[in-house]
């Protein structure tokens, strides 16, 4: 027999239906911005949070960042450190946040995009 959701319970599924759906909206370029970021960072440093990249990243909205670096961590371009960090984030109240590094393939991908801009500014 199935068990039946609490109204409570219904509430937070829509809400979270929701959220995903407005995550899911985002523009390509949103998601460009946000992988230019993480390659950016990943070359200049060793290791890196999400507070870093927030810091430089306009307001995406609720919960594109975490999703789009979730995204990442699956293609195979960043990977955690095993170390946490207190987010500087107000709305997480400083809960602890992974800290994150380029996999070898984030690093190919990193060189082959700076390459490529070389190129076009060759070319220009």
């Amino acid at each position: 027999m199935t068990r039946r959701l609490s109204v409570a319970e219904r509430l937070a599924s829509t809400a979270k239906d929701a959220l995903l759906d407005d995550i899911a909206r985002h523009s390509e370029w949103d998601k460009y911005l946000v992988e230019q970021a993480v390659l950016h960072f990943g070359e200049a440093s060793p290791d890196w949070s999400c507070n870093d990249i927030r810091s430089v990243l306009p307001d995406l909205g609720t919960g594109f960042l975490g999703a789009a670096i979730v995204s990442l961590r699956t293609a195979g371009i960043i990977e955690r450190t095993g170390q946490y960090v207190p987010s500087t984030s107000g709305p997480t109240h400083g809960h602890p946040i992974a800290v994150w590094k380029l996999t070898d393939k984030g690093r190919r991908v990193a060189r082959q995009r700076r390459q490529a801009r070389a190129e076009q500014r060759r070319a220009a």
